[in-house]
């Protein structure tokens, strides 16, 4: 096992998340999105705007309506989710970059900026759950989004180098 740990070490991949992933994550820690949160330790490397913890905070209600969960374990779920997610601070992003990413996210849904902003400044893929907004900015030419379903064979793939 030690040894494919550092053959994974080696090729790890870093993967910005968005609020939906995160969203879906928290309330499903067993589902298919929260194993990739939760298990792909030395594979990849998960990221995310800071604005993410403040998009989880505001709708935390929603979180305990739809889950049905206690809020205690809410807050269980999302502090292990969180765990495995680098949290960049907005202002660490160049301001080119924020202009390149409005221009992208422009017509789509300007809340998720901050989302294609980080990929753009860490050259990585955006992994979403958002139909609208992938169909969107990939027609504005930003090839970099994933979905969970190719992020799933990815790892399947890594896995077995």
């Amino acid at each position: 096992m030690g040894t494919k740990q550092s053959a994974f070490s080696q090729i790890m991949e870093k993967i910005v998340v968005d609020t939906n992933i995160v969203f879906s994550a928290i309330l499903n820690t067993n589902s298919k999105i929260g194993d990739m949160l939760l298990n792909s330790e030395g594979i990849f490397e998960f990221y995310s705007a800071s604005y993410l913890k403040d998009e989880i905070a505001n709708h935390h209600s929603k979180l305990h309506v739809i889950s049905n969960l206690i809020p205690e374990k809410i807050e269980v779920s999302i502090n292990e989710i969180f765990k495995h997610i680098h949290f960049i601070a907005e202002d660490l992003i160049p301001f080119k970059i924020w202009h390149h990413a409005a221009q992208i996210v422009r017509d789509v849904d300007m809340d998720d900026i901050a989302f294609v902003a980080l990929s753009e400044h860490l050259n990585c893929k955006l992994w979403t759950g958002d139909k609208k907004l992938r169909r969107g900015i990939i027609e504005k030419g930003f090839q970099k989004s994933i979905t969970t379903e190719e992020l799933f064979e990815w790892r399947e793939e890594l896995e077995k180098e």
